[in-house]
C-alpha cells in the first residue's frame, strides 16, 4: 500500500499481489488486541481513552427519538455504571455537550465502499447512481473516502473542494475481477481509524466474498473495534436464489455490530426512502464518551449496555455496538 498526497487527496492502491506485505496495520490489528476506537479524541488518567459511542434511538414503531439529553442517558459496561464525559446530537452540539474538552461538533467522515467486481455487472449501473444520489444528499460530510473494489482494493480521501473529481471517478467505474469485500472494509476501518468524530460508512454490494486475504470472523473483530457505524446497500436481485439469503445475513451482521443498518431495494426507486431514513438516523445520531472505570490496558473485550433513564411512558429502543476492546499496552519488562 502507497500513499500519494497530491490536489488536497490521500490515494492508496492494494494490489492482491502485494497484500501480505501492504497491509502491516491490518495484520497487526488481527494479530495483537484491538484498541478500542476512540482514537484521537482527548487522553486522560496515564492513557486511558475516551470510549466513543454512536447511538440511535427510537420508540416501539421506529420512529426516532431526538430529544434526550446527556442525563437521559445511562451507560454500564460489564454492569458498572459510567460517568458520561461527552455528550452531542446529530450534526450540531446538543444539551449537555462539551462535557469534556473533547470536540462539542463531532465532524462527520464518510466513506463510500463499492463493489465493482464482475459479479455486479448487472447492478454496476445502480450502483453509481446510488452513490452519487447519497453524496448529493449528505452536503455536512467533512470529507469522502472512496473505496472500490474488485480484485483489489482502491481508496482515495476527498475534502469537500474536491466533489467534482469524486462524482467523476466514480461514473468511470466498471464491473471487472474477483470480490475481495472483506479487505475492501477491512482497509477502510484502518484509513477511519485515525480520525476524529462520527464516521459513517455505506456499503454497496452484493455481500459474496470471493477473494479476500481477511476472513468474515477477522473483519468482525475489526468492526466491533471500530466506532463507525455501517450502512449497507444490498444488491442482491441478481444473484442466484440459493445464495441470496447467506448474503442477506452477512451484511445485516455486518451494519448490526457497529449499529448501523443493511437495506436490501429492488430498484432505484427506492433509494429515496432508504436514503431519507440512512440521513435521518446520522443526523439524529447521538455521540456518547465516557472514560472506563477499568484502567487496566489488557486489550479485552468489554460489554456496554445503554439505558435511557427518562420515564414518560414511552417505549424506547436503542442501537448501538454492543462493547470495545480495551486499550491494549505491554506491561514494562523488568
Amino acid at each position: 500500500m502507497f500513499q500519494n498526497h497530491r490536489r488536497g487527496c490521500r490515494v492508496f492502491l492494494v494490489r492482491r499481489s502485494l497484500q501480505a506485505t501492504s497491509l502491516p496495520l491490518l495484520s497487526a490489528l488481527l494479530l495483537a488486541p484491538a484498541r478500542p476506537a476512540a482514537q484521537r479524541i482527548p487522553v486522560f488518567r496515564g492513557g486511558v481513552d475516551l470510549v466513543n459511542l454512536g447511538v440511535t434511538v427510537t420508540d416501539r414503531k421506529g420512529n426516532l427519538i431526538t430529544d434526550l439529553g446527556a442525563d437521559d442517558f445511562e451507560v454500564f459496561e460489564e454492569g458498572q455504571k459510567q460517568t458520561l464525559r461527552y455528550f452531542a446530537t446529530g450534526l450540531t452540539t446538543g444539551p449537555g455537550a462539551g462535557l469534556t474538552t473533547g470536540p462539542g461538533d463531532p465532524r462527520t467522515h464518510l466513506g463510500l465502499v463499492l463493489d465493482v467486481s464482475e459479479s455486479m455487472g448487472e447492478d454496476i449501473g445502480f450502483t453509481k447512481t446510488a452513490a452519487i444520489k447519497f453524496l448529493n444528499t449528505l452536503l455536512e460530510a467533512a470529507d469522502v473516502t472512496v473505496v472500490d473494489f474488485d480484485t483489489e482494493v482502491r481508496v482515495t480521501r476527498y475534502s469537500q473542494s474536491d466533489f467534482a473529481r469524486l462524482i467523476e471517478r466514480i461514473r468511470r467505474q466498471k464491473a471487472g475481477g474477483w470480490t475481495a469485500l472483506y479487505d475492501a472494509i477491512g482497509v477502510y476501518l484502518d484509513g477511519a481509524d485515525g480520525q476524529d468524530g462520527r464516521k459513517v460508512m455505506l456499503l454497496y454490494t452484493d455481500g459474496a466474498d470471493t477473494r479476500s486475504t481477511m476472513s468474515f470472523s477477522d473483519l468482525v473483530n475489526l468492526l466491533k473495534s471500530s466506532d463507525a457505524t455501517v450502512y449497507a446497500i444490498g444488491e442482491l436481485d441478481h444473484q442466484p436464489a440459493s445464495s441470496r439469503n447467506e448474503q442477506r445475513l452477512l451484511l445485516q451482521q455486518i451494519a448490526y455490530v457497529t449499529g448501523g443498518q443493511a437495506f436490501f431495494p429492488l430498484s432505484a426507486k427506492e433509494l429515496d426512502r432508504i436514503y431519507e431514513k440512512v440521513l435521518a438516523e446520522i443526523r439524529a445520531q447521538y455521540m456518547l464518551g465516557y472514560l472506563s472505570a477499568n484502567e487496566k490496558t489488557d486489550g479485552t473485550w468489554r460489554r456496554v449496555e445503554i439505558k435511557i433513564a427518562r420515564k414518560d411512558g414511552r417505549e424506547y429502543r436503542i442501537r448501538s455496538r454492543k462493547g470495545y476492546y480495551a486499550p491494549y499496552r505491554p506491561a514494562p519488562k523488568s
